[in-house]
């Protein structure tokens, strides 16, 4: 396995780690932390893997992160109306 989907790996094991920790803040916080440090390694494992591996880390990444992409989709639905 390469290094770049064992760092991916930590990191998902890190985002399982991070919700089950008790926020006030609704882990938005920790959200954006995680998305700051996973759309360089989503890069990372794209370059050193391919398109293919890069949409199923992308995909995995989505959905433990799926709230800050639906409020995303919302804002843009918004914006294109207008």
């Amino acid at each position: 396995m390469s290094l770049s989907l064992v760092l991916a790996c930590l990191w998902a094991l890190a985002a399982n780690m991070a919700a089950m920790i008790p926020a006030r803040d609704n882990h938005w916080r920790r959200a954006f932390v995680l998305i700051g440090l996973g759309i360089p390694l989503l890069g990372y494992v794209t370059y050193e893997n391919g398109p293919v591996i890069g949409l199923l880390v992308m995909m995995a990444g989505m959905s433990m992160l799926r709230w800050p992409v639906i409020y995303l989709g919302r804002w843009m639905r918004r914006r294109m109306e207008k």
